[in-house]
């Protein structure tokens, strides 16, 4: 948790200037299907979190 409470910081909250809260909450959704999508993990061997959850919509086999 506090590693991606630290990413959270790092990449959505303080990654560029918002001009105002509302605009910051707004980009959240984005950036967090990003992050779970798209963006490769080190502690997952370069894949995404969402690689790792079998019953995901189109993962079923």
């Amino acid at each position: 948790v506090e590693r991606f409470n630290r990413t959270l910081l790092d990449e959505w909250a303080y990654a560029q200037p918002y001009r105002t809260e509302a605009e910051r909450r707004a980009a959240y959704p984005a950036w967090l299907h990003t992050y779970n999508h798209h963006r490769g993990h080190t502690a997952l061997k370069g894949q995404p979190p969402a690689s790792r959850v079998p019953n995901l919509t189109g993962q079923y086999t």
